[in-house]
């Protein structure tokens, strides 16, 4: 947490994620009791340790979170939306699933007790944050990061040796669903959340781009976190996505910027008039085409040239005579074609054609 006192001698925090924040406003507008929420939210978080690549002391995150469910179902939704995004971005093959699950919390209150005993009967192999966290948050040594630990953190008792036949049924129960989603992931006994609120599934999506840390998108079920802030007992479950992450990630690829279908051209006070109402109303009807209107002045030889310098496949002019005739010209920028006159009426269907 980056807490500090300002020049009032206040002390503020700034918060380290928005699951926290979500719940508080859920709670306060009554938003949870009896019924099924799903939320999302982006802005600004903020963390205290030493940045490191990817990582800034002010940094953006996507959050979704859902109430109310408390079936598998709505852990594999969530993750599969993500999924879906990374495919989207076309970076599915960098990115890798890793699940696990942390039980309830009188299986991981169980589990801690076989964990702090492993590790204090070799207490002299921890660096000083795992001792620290020994009494804090036993669970997240096993997250640690150095190398000389990994031996010893390999070697310690398992949770899934903890969890009851419920939990180990959930857990299952995802891991068919991934499966048949055709979602590959691999099961990491050692993943944990930072954050002690989670309970059953957590899940990460990692790189291997961004250096040691290099999570890019990370959650899981929190169902006790609603009843430690003052509300009832609702099951929860949700993610979050860094911003930064996915914009390093997304740097490394070459992106060819999308090219407009058609630049609007046209001669004279009225046909400029006509020129926004056109590119308008392609814009309306042809939404997925790009459509750019020479703003400003110039003879027609020079809209072409900006024209073609935009990469579009089509001109589309408006001069006296079009606007008469109620035609538009259409230059043909990339193809050795005639250039042609196209009814208004018509003019929606011919790009649909040549698009």
């Amino acid at each position: 947490m980056y807490t500090f006192e300002d020049r009032n001698g206040d002390s503020l925090s700034l918060r380290p994620e928005g699951t926290a924040s979500c719940v508080r406003a859920g709670l306060e507008h009554g938003l949870f009791y009896n019924q099924i929420q799903r939320l999302w939210y982006q802005g600004p978080m903020f963390r205290h340790e030493r940045p490191q690549k990817g990582r800034y002391r002010q940094f953006h995150q996507i959050g979704i979170e859902c109430f109310g469910m408390s079936g598998a179902e709505i852990e594999v939704e969530i993750i599969l939306m993500s999924y879906r995004l990374w495919k989207k971005l076309g970076l599915e093959s960098e990115l890798s699933l890793e699940i696990n699950s942390l039980g309830t919390s009188e299986e991981r209150a169980s589990y801690k007790e076989v964990l702090v005993e492993y590790f204090q009967q070799h207490a002299e192999q921890l660096d000083d944050d795992s001792s620290r966290r020994l009494q804090t948050n036993p669970l997240r040594i096993l997250d640690s990061k150095n190398p000389a630990m990994q031996t010893l953190i390999e070697n310690a008792p398992r949770l899934a040796d903890s969890l009851g036949d419920e939990s180990s049924a959930h857990f299952k129960q995802l891991q068919g669903y991934l499966t048949d989603a055709g979602v590959n992931f691999t099961h990491n006994p050692r993943l944990v959340r930072g954050l002690d609120y989670y309970s059953h599934t957590v899940f990460e999506w990692t790189t291997s781009s961004l250096g040691a840390q290099g999570t890019v998108c990370a959650g899981g079920r929190y169902d006790g976190l609603i009843n430690q802030l003052g509300g009832k007992q609702t099951p929860a479950v949700g993610l979050a996505m860094g911003v930064e992450r996915l914009v390093l990630l997304l740097e490394q690829h070459e992106w060819s910027a999308e090219k407009p279908l058609a630049y609007i051209v046209y001669q004279g006070d009225v046909a400029k008039a006509k020129a926004i109402q056109l590119a308008e109303n392609l814009r309306d009807q042809l939404p997925q085409a790009g459509f750019v209107l020479h703003c400003g002045e110039g003879s027609l030889k020079s809209q072409f040239k900006k024209a073609d310098k935009t990469g579009a496949k089509l001109a589309l002019i408006l001069g006296e005579q079009e606007i008469e005739e109620n035609k538009v010209g259409v230059k043909f920028l990339r193809e050795r074609k005639e250039q042609q006159f196209i009814p208004r009426e018509e003019l929606d269907e011919f790009l649909i054609n040549n698009g």
